[in-house]
Protein backbone atom coordinates (compact mmCIF):
# COMPACT_ATOMS: atom_id res chain seq x y z
CA UNK A 1 0.00 0.00 0.00
CA UNK A 2 1.32 3.44 -0.98
CA UNK A 3 0.58 6.77 0.68
CA UNK A 4 -0.09 9.93 -1.35
CA UNK A 5 -0.19 13.47 0.01
CA UNK A 6 -3.07 15.67 -1.07
CA UNK A 7 -4.23 19.23 -0.49
CA UNK A 8 -7.64 20.80 -0.87
CA UNK A 9 -8.30 24.38 -1.88
CA UNK A 10 -11.33 26.52 -2.57
CA UNK A 11 -10.96 28.09 -6.00
CA UNK A 12 -12.38 31.32 -7.44
CA UNK A 13 -12.89 32.72 -3.96
CA UNK A 14 -10.83 34.43 -1.28
CA UNK A 15 -12.80 32.85 1.59
CA UNK A 16 -12.69 29.30 2.93
CA UNK A 17 -15.90 27.36 2.20
CA UNK A 18 -16.68 29.50 -0.82
CA UNK A 19 -15.87 28.92 -4.47
CA UNK A 20 -15.27 25.48 -5.96
CA UNK A 21 -13.46 22.86 -3.81
CA UNK A 22 -10.53 21.07 -5.43
CA UNK A 23 -8.28 18.20 -4.40
CA UNK A 24 -4.65 18.27 -5.60
CA UNK A 25 -2.26 15.32 -5.43
CA UNK A 26 1.11 17.06 -5.98
CA UNK A 27 3.06 13.87 -6.73
CA UNK A 28 0.91 11.26 -8.47
CA UNK A 29 3.76 9.14 -9.80
CA UNK A 30 2.82 5.46 -9.59
CA UNK A 31 -0.91 6.00 -9.99
CA UNK A 32 -2.55 4.59 -13.11
CA UNK A 33 -5.75 5.93 -14.70
CA UNK A 34 -7.97 3.42 -12.91
CA UNK A 35 -6.65 4.40 -9.47
CA UNK A 36 -6.92 8.09 -10.28
CA UNK A 37 -10.56 7.63 -11.23
CA UNK A 38 -11.27 5.70 -8.02
CA UNK A 39 -9.61 8.42 -5.94
CA UNK A 40 -11.62 11.14 -7.70
CA UNK A 41 -14.78 9.20 -6.97
CA UNK A 42 -13.71 8.91 -3.32
CA UNK A 43 -12.99 12.65 -3.04
CA UNK A 44 -16.38 13.29 -4.73
CA UNK A 45 -15.53 16.86 -5.73
CA UNK A 46 -16.19 18.44 -9.12
CA UNK A 47 -12.57 17.68 -10.03
CA UNK A 48 -9.45 16.14 -8.55
CA UNK A 49 -6.02 16.96 -10.02
CA UNK A 50 -3.10 14.53 -10.22
CA UNK A 51 0.28 16.16 -10.85
CA UNK A 52 2.95 14.23 -12.72
CA UNK A 53 6.34 14.99 -14.30
CA UNK A 54 5.95 16.52 -17.76
CA UNK A 55 6.73 14.66 -20.97
CA UNK A 56 9.01 17.46 -22.26
CA UNK A 57 11.18 20.25 -20.88
CA UNK A 58 8.79 22.85 -22.33
CA UNK A 59 6.34 22.09 -19.50
CA UNK A 60 6.66 22.58 -15.75
CA UNK A 61 4.16 19.91 -14.70
CA UNK A 62 1.65 17.54 -16.26
CA UNK A 63 -1.92 17.70 -14.94
CA UNK A 64 -4.46 14.93 -15.19
CA UNK A 65 -7.95 16.04 -14.20
CA UNK A 66 -10.77 13.73 -13.15
CA UNK A 67 -14.41 14.30 -12.25
CA UNK A 68 -16.13 11.58 -10.20
CA UNK A 69 -17.18 9.99 -13.51
CA UNK A 70 -14.35 10.45 -16.04
CA UNK A 71 -11.16 12.23 -17.08
CA UNK A 72 -11.19 15.69 -18.68
CA UNK A 73 -8.66 16.98 -21.22
CA UNK A 74 -8.76 20.41 -19.57
CA UNK A 75 -10.61 22.26 -16.82
CA UNK A 76 -10.32 25.78 -15.50
CA UNK A 77 -10.77 25.60 -11.74
CA UNK A 78 -8.27 22.69 -11.45
CA UNK A 79 -5.74 24.64 -13.51
CA UNK A 80 -6.09 27.78 -11.38
CA UNK A 81 -6.23 25.86 -8.11
CA UNK A 82 -3.33 23.52 -8.88
CA UNK A 83 -1.14 26.50 -9.81
CA UNK A 84 -1.83 28.23 -6.49
CA UNK A 85 -1.42 25.05 -4.43
CA UNK A 86 1.86 24.05 -6.07
CA UNK A 87 3.24 27.57 -5.69
CA UNK A 88 2.14 27.77 -2.05
CA UNK A 89 3.87 24.47 -1.21
CA UNK A 90 7.15 25.52 -2.84
CA UNK A 91 6.95 23.28 -5.91
CA UNK A 92 8.08 26.08 -8.22
CA UNK A 93 11.12 27.21 -6.25
CA UNK A 94 11.87 30.63 -4.71
CA UNK A 95 8.97 32.98 -4.15
CA UNK A 96 8.44 35.82 -6.64
CA UNK A 97 5.65 38.39 -6.95
CA UNK A 98 4.66 37.09 -10.40
CA UNK A 99 5.58 33.81 -12.03
CA UNK A 100 4.62 31.99 -15.20
CA UNK A 101 4.40 28.21 -15.40
CA UNK A 102 3.30 26.01 -18.27
CA UNK A 103 1.12 22.99 -17.62
CA UNK A 104 0.82 20.00 -19.90
CA UNK A 105 -2.85 19.01 -20.11
CA UNK A 106 -4.92 16.88 -22.43
CA UNK A 107 -5.45 19.86 -24.74
CA UNK A 108 -1.70 20.55 -24.85
CA UNK A 109 0.10 23.65 -23.60
CA UNK A 110 -1.63 25.76 -20.92
CA UNK A 111 0.36 28.81 -19.70
CA UNK A 112 -0.56 30.09 -16.24
CA UNK A 113 0.45 33.32 -14.50
CA UNK A 114 0.62 33.16 -10.69
CA UNK A 115 0.51 36.34 -8.63
CA UNK A 116 1.19 36.72 -4.91
CA UNK A 117 -1.28 38.65 -2.76
CA UNK A 118 -0.47 39.61 0.84
CA UNK A 119 2.62 37.43 0.79
CA UNK A 120 1.04 34.25 -0.58
CA UNK A 121 0.39 32.87 -4.08
CA UNK A 122 -3.34 33.44 -4.28
CA UNK A 123 -4.25 34.54 -7.82
CA UNK A 124 -3.70 32.51 -10.99
CA UNK A 125 -4.72 33.19 -14.57
CA UNK A 126 -4.51 30.68 -17.41
CA UNK A 127 -4.22 31.60 -21.06
CA UNK A 128 -5.90 29.95 -24.05
CA UNK A 129 -4.08 30.88 -27.22
CA UNK A 130 -6.62 29.69 -29.78
CA UNK A 131 -10.16 30.82 -30.60
CA UNK A 132 -13.19 28.98 -29.19
CA UNK A 133 -14.79 26.31 -31.35
CA UNK A 134 -18.49 26.45 -32.19
CA UNK A 135 -20.41 23.20 -32.38
CA UNK A 136 -23.68 22.11 -34.00
CA UNK A 137 -26.85 24.10 -33.39
CA UNK A 138 -28.71 22.93 -30.26
CA UNK A 139 -32.38 21.89 -30.10
CA UNK A 140 -35.03 24.64 -30.37
CA UNK A 141 -35.40 27.00 -27.44
CA UNK A 142 -38.72 25.56 -26.18
CA UNK A 143 -37.08 22.14 -25.85
CA UNK A 144 -34.07 23.63 -24.06
CA UNK A 145 -36.41 25.42 -21.67
CA UNK A 146 -38.12 22.11 -20.90
CA UNK A 147 -34.75 20.49 -20.15
CA UNK A 148 -34.21 23.21 -17.54
CA UNK A 149 -37.74 22.90 -16.14
CA UNK A 150 -38.41 26.45 -17.38
CA UNK A 151 -40.92 28.05 -19.72
CA UNK A 152 -39.86 29.33 -23.17
CA UNK A 153 -40.42 32.92 -22.05
CA UNK A 154 -37.83 32.44 -19.29
CA UNK A 155 -35.09 32.29 -21.92
CA UNK A 156 -33.57 35.59 -23.06
CA UNK A 157 -34.84 36.90 -26.39
CA UNK A 158 -32.62 39.98 -26.68
CA UNK A 159 -29.28 38.15 -26.98
CA UNK A 160 -27.84 35.62 -29.45
CA UNK A 161 -29.60 32.26 -29.38
CA UNK A 162 -28.13 29.37 -27.36
CA UNK A 163 -24.79 28.16 -28.72
CA UNK A 164 -22.58 25.11 -28.26
CA UNK A 165 -18.98 26.32 -27.73
CA UNK A 166 -15.72 24.77 -26.56
CA UNK A 167 -12.36 26.09 -25.41
CA UNK A 168 -11.15 22.61 -24.54
CA UNK A 169 -14.40 21.24 -23.09
CA UNK A 170 -17.75 21.84 -24.87
CA UNK A 171 -20.69 23.51 -23.14
CA UNK A 172 -24.16 24.52 -24.25
CA UNK A 173 -24.67 28.20 -23.41
CA UNK A 174 -28.28 29.12 -22.65
CA UNK A 175 -29.10 32.73 -21.71
CA UNK A 176 -32.10 33.37 -19.45
CA UNK A 177 -33.84 36.66 -18.75
CA UNK A 178 -32.98 37.28 -15.11
CA UNK A 179 -31.72 35.89 -11.79
CA UNK A 180 -35.19 34.69 -10.86
CA UNK A 181 -35.35 32.42 -13.92
CA UNK A 182 -31.79 31.27 -13.27
CA UNK A 183 -32.71 30.39 -9.68
CA UNK A 184 -35.61 28.22 -10.85
CA UNK A 185 -33.55 26.23 -13.37
CA UNK A 186 -33.50 22.48 -12.64
CA UNK A 187 -32.26 19.79 -15.00
CA UNK A 188 -35.08 17.46 -16.03
CA UNK A 189 -32.96 14.34 -16.39
CA UNK A 190 -35.30 12.37 -18.63
CA UNK A 191 -35.51 15.24 -21.13
CA UNK A 192 -31.76 15.88 -20.87
CA UNK A 193 -31.06 12.20 -21.55
CA UNK A 194 -33.32 12.22 -24.60
CA UNK A 195 -32.25 15.56 -26.11
CA UNK A 196 -28.69 16.28 -25.01
CA UNK A 197 -26.87 13.36 -23.40
CA UNK A 198 -25.33 12.21 -26.71
CA UNK A 199 -24.84 15.70 -28.15
CA UNK A 200 -21.59 17.54 -28.87
CA UNK A 201 -22.14 19.75 -25.78
CA UNK A 202 -24.16 17.89 -23.13
CA UNK A 203 -23.10 20.15 -20.21
CA UNK A 204 -25.39 23.14 -19.64
CA UNK A 205 -24.13 26.63 -18.85
CA UNK A 206 -27.15 28.76 -17.96
CA UNK A 207 -26.51 32.46 -17.47
CA UNK A 208 -28.00 35.92 -17.28
CA UNK A 209 -26.71 39.46 -17.55
CA UNK A 210 -28.77 40.30 -14.45
CA UNK A 211 -25.82 39.95 -12.06
CA UNK A 212 -26.19 40.72 -8.36
CA UNK A 213 -22.76 42.13 -7.50
CA UNK A 214 -22.00 45.63 -8.73
CA UNK A 215 -18.65 44.53 -10.18
CA UNK A 216 -20.08 41.53 -12.09
CA UNK A 217 -21.65 41.45 -15.53
CA UNK A 218 -22.73 37.78 -15.73
CA UNK A 219 -24.35 35.37 -13.28
CA UNK A 220 -24.20 31.69 -14.17
CA UNK A 221 -24.94 28.10 -13.18
CA UNK A 222 -23.42 24.98 -14.74
CA UNK A 223 -24.98 21.51 -14.82
CA UNK A 224 -22.98 18.50 -16.05
CA UNK A 225 -24.98 15.28 -15.47
CA UNK A 226 -22.79 13.35 -17.89
CA UNK A 227 -19.66 14.15 -15.88
CA UNK A 228 -21.14 13.17 -12.53
CA UNK A 229 -21.42 16.85 -11.52
CA UNK A 230 -25.06 17.78 -10.79
CA UNK A 231 -24.04 21.44 -10.42
CA UNK A 232 -20.63 23.12 -10.38
CA UNK A 233 -19.88 26.11 -8.12
CA UNK A 234 -17.35 27.64 -10.56
CA UNK A 235 -16.38 26.51 -14.06
CA UNK A 236 -13.28 28.11 -15.56
CA UNK A 237 -13.35 26.12 -18.79
CA UNK A 238 -16.93 27.24 -19.40
CA UNK A 239 -15.99 30.84 -18.62
CA UNK A 240 -13.29 30.60 -21.29
CA UNK A 241 -15.75 29.31 -23.88
CA UNK A 242 -18.27 31.99 -22.84
CA UNK A 243 -15.89 34.50 -24.41
CA UNK A 244 -16.95 33.12 -27.79
CA UNK A 245 -20.61 33.83 -27.02
CA UNK A 246 -19.93 37.28 -25.59
CA UNK A 247 -17.87 38.21 -28.65
CA UNK A 248 -21.01 37.78 -30.77
CA UNK A 249 -22.44 40.81 -28.97
CA UNK A 250 -19.48 43.11 -29.66
CA UNK A 251 -20.33 43.95 -33.30
CA UNK A 252 -16.91 43.54 -34.82
CA UNK A 253 -14.98 45.23 -32.04
CA UNK A 254 -11.18 45.02 -31.86
CA UNK A 255 -9.35 45.23 -28.54
CA UNK A 256 -9.35 43.78 -25.03
CA UNK A 257 -12.59 43.00 -23.20
CA UNK A 258 -13.14 42.07 -19.56
CA UNK A 259 -16.04 40.52 -17.66
CA UNK A 260 -16.60 39.29 -14.10
CA UNK A 261 -18.77 36.19 -13.66
CA UNK A 262 -20.53 35.25 -10.45
CA UNK A 263 -21.38 31.57 -10.07
CA UNK A 264 -22.23 29.13 -7.29
CA UNK A 265 -24.46 31.60 -5.43
CA UNK A 266 -27.53 29.35 -5.59
CA UNK A 267 -25.41 26.55 -4.04
CA UNK A 268 -24.19 28.66 -1.14
CA UNK A 269 -20.65 28.69 -2.59
CA UNK A 270 -20.29 32.11 -4.23
CA UNK A 271 -17.49 32.29 -6.79
CA UNK A 272 -15.91 35.14 -8.73
CA UNK A 273 -14.29 34.41 -12.11
CA UNK A 274 -12.40 37.04 -14.07
CA UNK A 275 -12.61 36.63 -17.86
CA UNK A 276 -10.59 38.58 -20.42
CA UNK A 277 -10.55 38.25 -24.19
CA UNK A 278 -8.62 39.97 -26.97
CA UNK A 279 -10.90 40.56 -29.94
CA UNK A 280 -9.90 41.14 -33.55
CA UNK A 281 -12.79 42.33 -35.72
CA UNK A 282 -15.23 40.64 -33.35
CA UNK A 283 -13.40 37.31 -33.24
CA UNK A 284 -11.67 35.98 -30.14
CA UNK A 285 -7.89 35.74 -30.50
CA UNK A 286 -6.76 35.07 -26.91
CA UNK A 287 -8.65 34.19 -23.72
CA UNK A 288 -7.52 34.64 -20.11
CA UNK A 289 -9.40 33.29 -17.09
CA UNK A 290 -8.30 33.93 -13.53
CA UNK A 291 -9.27 34.02 -9.90
CA UNK A 292 -8.13 33.63 -6.34
CA UNK A 293 -7.73 30.43 -4.31
CA UNK A 294 -7.40 29.63 -0.62
CA UNK A 295 -5.80 26.56 0.93
CA UNK A 296 -8.18 24.54 3.10
CA UNK A 297 -6.64 21.23 4.17
CA UNK A 298 -3.88 18.69 3.64
CA UNK A 299 -3.64 14.99 4.34
CA UNK A 300 -2.58 11.54 3.19
CA UNK A 301 -4.47 8.85 1.35
CA UNK A 302 -3.66 5.14 1.44
CA UNK A 303 -3.94 3.60 -2.02
CA UNK A 304 -3.76 -0.09 -2.83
Amino acid sequence: MARYRFYTADVFTDEVFGGNPLAVFPDARGLDSQRMQRIAREMNLSETVFVQPPSAAAFDRKLRIFTPANELPFAGHPTVGAACVLAATGEFGPETDTRQVVFEEGVGRVPVWIRRQQGRPAFAQFVIEHPPEFGPDPPPMPELASVLSLQPWDLADDTPEPKAISSGVPFLFIPVKNREALRRARVHHERWERLLSASWAPSLYVFTFDAERSDAQVRARMFAPGLGVPEDPATGSAAAALAGYLALMQRGRTGPMRWVIEQGCEMGRPSRIELEADLVAGFVATIRVGGTSVMVSEGWMNVN
